[in-house]
């Protein structure tokens, strides 16, 4: 069985996604805005954790608790969900796409090729995101339109030095844009699992930013996160390096974890990978067990809240605000969005 391929042109990257703003914040009626997060609740053995009420979280916006209006728990049957799984042949080396592709055949043929979700496959090379049309819960014949999809040596390689990072971080960076806007195109929510080490993260005492640069790099952070949370996407790192990734470049990006409140705190290393996939709420993992990885991250979507606050308008554009949602139990992890920026 043939699986057709596209690839996410420039239309994707100048995607209007207001229409799409419902999704994420409503106005309500008394001039403030309503925001919905999605809440992924797991016990220490990583179970969801089902039959928690609005009495059970408390929720925390700039450290200051705000009211819940409603909680809902959802189950992947009730709403609609797809996947996006994505082998970054730009930013991984040849040798290891090889490696990471026979993880994702073990993924998509366990369970006798039964995907929990519709999903897509995604493959990133010099040429572009080149995504399989259409989505599928028969793993058997994603893969079989991987093992047709050909991934040639690429040209932009990982020892090209500052020049070739800075290539193939604007092409990581363009793609994820142009990601972001086709899951806004598909109903429910969506779980993006990047399978890389991650772009370039051009950061460091040589590298020096001007107040423009700075400017451009806030602004990026700030419309990545919108378009995120209206496309109802969530992303996950999951580096297939494993053991052979220097551990102090694996965790630098834990230095960036914090949101930033304006274009002068702006570095590039704020548009990581890694960064953003643990603001959305999806999770950062290191290892070189992709198959495994790839069904920890997908769980993520078998059961969740959605938890709704309102929130009060903002002094100024883009003030960032930092969530962070607790519950009473014992023993158990609300993972959400970190923060998000306000507007007047």
């Amino acid at each position: 069985m043939s699986i057709r391929t596209f690839t996410l042109g420039l239309f994707f990257a100048a995607f209007t996604l207001q229409s799409l703003a419902q999704q994420a914040v409503e106005t309500s009626a008394a001039g403030g805005r309503t925001t919905i997060l999605n809440v992924v609740v797991s016990s220490q053995t990583r179970e969801p954790v089902p039959g928690l009420t609005p009495s059970d979280f408390r929720l925390l916006d700039n450290k200051l608790q705000r009211p819940i209006i409603s909680v809902k728990q959802v189950e992947a049957k009730q709403e609609p969900m797809s996947a996006l799984i994505v082998i970054d042949a730009v930013n991984i080396g040849y040798t290891r796409v090889a490696f990471v592709r026979n993880q994702v055949t073990k993924f998509l043929r366990s369970n006798e090729g039964h995907l929990a979700q519709p999903t897509s496959i995604v493959i990133l090379t010099d040429k572009g995101a080149q995504v399989q049309r259409g989505l599928s819960t028969d793993g058997n014949a994603l893969d079989v339109g991987l093992g047709e999809a050909e991934i040639g040596l690429r040209e932009i390689r990982r020892s090209s030095g500052i020049w070739g990072a800075d290539e193939r971080f604007g092409m990581s960076l363009t793609a994820l844009k142009q990601l972001i806007a086709y899951g806004g195109t598909l109903p429910g929510r969506k779980l993006v699992l990047w399978i890389s080490p991650g772009w370039p993260l051009l950061t460091g005492p040589r590298i020096d930013l001007s107040n423009r640069q700075q400017q451009q790099v806030f602004d990026d952070v700030v419309a990545l996160k919108r378009d995120m949370r209206r496309s109802n996407v969530t992303l996950y790192s999951v580096n297939p390096l494993g053991p052979e990734e220097d551990l102090a470049r694996a965790g630098y990006y834990q230095s960036f974890l914090k949101g930033i409140n304006s274009s002068s705190q702006a570095d590039i290393a704020d548009l990581s990978l890694q960064v953003l996939s643990v603001q959305s709420g999806g999770l950062v993992l290191n290892s070189s067990d992709v198959t495994g990885n790839s069904s920890q991250c997908l769980a993520d979507g078998r059961s969740w809240y959605e938890l709704r606050f309102e929130t009060s308008e903002a002094e100024h554009p883009n003030e960032y605000h930092s969530i962070e949602v607790q519950t009473d139990k014992p023993g158990i992890v609300a993972r959400t969005w970190t923060g998000y920026y306000a507007q007047p």
